[in-house]
Formats: structure tokens, C-alpha cells, sequence
């Protein structure tokens, strides 16, 4: 088994001299309000005269990383009052979708998604549309800081909407009139359990007479019902999580060699159909995702769905609520199951494959992710 080591500032395959951070990287589930910078958080929060649970960054991202550890998706998103609070001006989520793009940047991401829910950031007078135009800008400056810098990034939006309310069809309404402007899909998230995402299907309807790609938070907090409802009703060509897609999975038998699967109706047609999973595996942890499966990485039942050929990616979620970057995730990964730069790298080529661009934007992206681990 190789084995990482995981300083703070450099992440390295055992036998391998490059950086894990320098290798190019997709990312295609990352929120907004989750990836605030906490000395970011700190300055706006005081802006607002809004009382934080500590003083300094280091002391914040500590309480983050206790929040979060919480075993409930529920209690998980919780920690999102605090975000979005100060996600609420042009200034404020103009500043963040900078940063973020940035962070994203020096996390060796070359291709980014970055989804959130405009309808969480209009309490202070914007509009739905004045809130994408602002992430958009603060998007774009970002993409000229890292350029300037000598590096190329490219991100697009992920428009959100919430499957407890019932703005979905506006909401997929504002990510079609933003296709042209930095919005590249559609997503739905918050409380999983409950809130299928057929509760949706105008907005899907509309989307899809639309050709307007879609992904779907379903099999995190909610088990096949909740995935099979995002493939039906959704049209999803990505899951969110999707990590419960293994309850459709049966281990008929195992000797010294191999482990012997049979797929039910569901897994199969996500397998066979190449429908991304978006894992992201602190995340998982943190929410119960994988909770039928255990409570440490290496019961994540990632390398089981890779190994049986599942199109499986590795994300963030959430960089301040895990503590994360995408580069340690990876590093967790290669500990937990041996990977090598070749599995990395396939990681990252699912990625390119599923991220909603064109098919030749997406070959391309997969040259320079080939490119990138041919040097290291």
C-alpha cells in the first residue's frame, strides 16, 4: 500500500517526488457557502455586527470542524446559518466567489463547478438575478487573479435550488437565462430525507425541454428511492454523494482473490449509464452518509464502486466544514486503499468526462489532465 504523507502544506505518494497539490484536478461538487476563507467569514461577519462562536480564524475553523462532525446531515447543514449570513450583498458573495475561485486554483484545480442557492441570498435587497451576476463577477475576477499568476483555471455556476421549497421551476428559470453567462447546470440540495426529487418535476420538465444539464443531491441522506427519483424524474446525468447507490449492491460471496457483486435494477443502470457519483468522502463521513457501512474511510464504499466500474469522482463538498482540500482528499483515498498516480488520475479523467461543458471542451480538458500526470 502506498501511504502520504500528510503535512499541512504537501501531500505526496510514497516513491513519488511531485506535490499531489500541483497535479491538475476537477472539481464538480464544491459549494459556495462552504468554502468561505474563515478570516473572510470574520471580516464580514463584523461588518454586519453579527456575533461569531470565536474571535479568530484558527479558533472558527475549529468550531467548524466540531460542527460538522456531527453524524447527521441535518445538524451538518446547520452550520450554514452562519455562511450565509454574510453571503447576502454583491460585495459580500462577489468577495467569497473570488476567493473561492482562487483557493480552487491553488488546490491545482483546473476545471471547477462551484454550485449554490440564490434564493438563500435575498435578505438584504438583491434579486435572484442581481445575486448569479455578482457571483459571476467575483467568479471572473478570480479567474484573472490566477491568471495573472500564471495559471489557468476555468469554473462555472451550478444554480441550486432547495428540494424543501418551492421555487424549483423559477429557479430552473434563472439558471436557463444565466446558460450563456457562467451558469453551466442545475442542482437541487438541503434535507434529503423526505423531500424527493420528484417534488420537482416541472422544474425538470422544463429543464430538459431545455437541454439544460442537470445534477442531483441523491443517495446521501436518503437511499435509492431518493436516486432513483433524480435518474426518473431528474434526468440527472450526475449524483451528488450517490455513495448509497451501494445498498443496491449484494456480496454473493468472497475468497482469497475476489469479492463476488451482484447489481441491482438501479446500480446497474447507474453503472452501465456512466451517471457520475460525486463522492466526497470527509463530507460522507461527517453527514452518515456511509453509516451502514461504518465510521472510518476505509469503510467508504468508494473503492468497491470503483473497482466495479462505477464512474466514480472525488469532491470536497463542503472545504470549511471538512477542513479539506481536494488534493487531501485524494491523499485520504491513495492511504486508505493504495491508490496509485494512475488511479488518481482516472479519478480526475471521470471527472473531465462529467463536468457539463462540450464534448470537445471536455476531451480537452482531459489532454491536460494527461499531460499533467505524465509530468509528475
Amino acid at each position: 500500500m502506498d501511504h502520504v504523507n500528510t503535512n499541512p502544506t504537501e501531500y505526496r505518494l510514497e516513491g513519488v517526488g511531485t506535490d499531489l497539490r500541483s497535479l491538475p484536478k476537477v472539481s464538480l461538487h464544491d459549494h459556495l457557502d462552504g468554502g468561505l476563507r474563515p478570516q473572510t467569514l470574520l471580516e464580514l461577519a463584523d461588518e454586519i455586527s453579527l456575533e461569531l462562536p470565536a474571535g479568530d480564524a484558527e479558533g472558527l475553523a475549529e468550531w467548524f470542524g466540531t460542527q460538522s462532525n456531527s453524524g447527521s446531515l441535518v445538524e451538518y447543514l446547520k452550520t450554514f446559518d452562519l455562511t450565509t449570513s454574510v453571503m447576502q450583498t454583491r460585495a459580500g458573495l462577489q468577495r467569497i466567489a473570488r476567493e473561492f475561485v482562487q483557493d480552487l486554483a491553488a488546490d491545482g484545480v483546473i476545471y471547477g463547478e462551484i454550485r449554490w442557492a440564490p434564493e438563500q441570498h435575498l435578505t438584504r435587497g438583491l434579486s435572484l438575478d442581481e445575486a448569479v451576476e455578482a457571483v459571476q463577477a467575483g467568479i471572473e475576477e478570480g479567474i484573472d487573479d490566477v491568471a495573472h499568476q500564471g495559471h489557468a483555471i476555468r469554473v462555472g455556476q451550478l444554480v441550486t435550488a432547495m428540494r424543501h421549497a418551492d421555487r424549483g421551476l423559477e429557479i430552473a428559470e434563472l439558471a436557463v437565462r444565466h446558460r450563456d453567462r457562467g451558469v453551466v447546470g442545475f442542482d437541487i440540495a438541503g434535507p434529503e430525507a423526505g423531500f424527493l426529487p420528484s417534488r420537482h418535476r416541472t422544474a425538470f420538465d422544463y429543464l430538459a425541454s431545455q437541454f439544460f444539464p442537470v445534477t442531483a443531491h441523491a443517495g446521501e441522506a436518503d437511499g435509492l428511492d431518493s436516486i432513483r427519483s433524480a435518474i426518473f424524474d431528474g434526468r440527472a446525468l450526475r449524483l451528488g454523494h450517490g455513495v448509497r447507490i451501494a445498498e443496491d449492491l449484494v456480496i454473493e460471496r468472497q475468497d482469497d482473490d475476489n469479492t463476488y457483486v451482484s447489481l441491482g435494477p438501479v446500480a446497474q443502470w447507474v453503472r452501465d449509464r456512466e451517471i457520475a457519483l460525486e463522492t466526497s468522502p470527509s463530507s460522507n463521513l461527517q453527514t452518515g452518509a456511509i453509516a451502514a457501512w461504518g465510521d472510518e474511510l476505509v469503510d467508504h464504499p468508494f473503492d468497491l464502486l470503483y473497482q466495479l466500474g462505477f464512474r466514480v469522482t472525488v469532491n470536497t463538498d463542503n472545504r470549511l466544514q471538512s477542513g479539506t482540500s481536494l488534493t487531501r482528499e485524494l491523499a485520504l483515498l491513495s492511504d486508505a486503499f493504495g491508490y496509485d498516480l494512475d488511479d488518481l488520475e482516472g479519478f480526475q479523467l471521470n471527472a473531465a468526462a462529467s463536468a457539463f461543458l462540450p464534448l470537445d471542451d471536455r476531451e480537452e480538458l482531459a489532454e491536460l489532465i494527461q499531460d499533467g500526470f505524465d509530468e509528475a
